[in-house]
């Protein structure tokens, strides 16, 4: 299991809507940095950047084609991630029966004054 410390980390690393646009389209295979200049609509060393970050942070790796960087996902658990966050959801979470917006019932457990 990967530490606490570590897991907010990447979702800090992750917490940019370019970033999260570059992985969401490593999901799809990979991509050269000219493939995410035409999806992002930024400039070649603005994408390098975040390219950057996320592969010093071990949730990306490339490898050479040529004269082509080629990207893709090294961290398995960034497609489970990004599904979730486009997962749309119909309601709140129900508040408890002991909260006092509800005005039902009382706490279960000890009370520290």
């Amino acid at each position: 299991m990967i530490p606490l410390e570590k897991r907010a980390e990447l979702l800090k690393i992750i917490a940019h809507p370019a970033r999260i646009k570059i992985l969401e389209d490593l999901t799809q295979g990979v991509k050269c940095v000219s493939d995410f200049e035409d999806s992002l609509d930024i400039s070649q060393p603005n994408v390098s950047q975040h390219l950057t970050l996320l592969r010093t942070n071990g949730i990306i790796d490339f490898f050479v084609d040529g004269r082509l960087k080629c990207y893709f996902l090294k961290e398995p658990f960034i497609p489970d991630l990004l599904d979730l966050l486009k997962k749309e959801y119909d309601d709140d979470m129900p508040a408890p029966a002991c909260c006092p917006v509800t005005k039902k019932g009382t706490y279960p457990g000890e009370r520290r004054r």
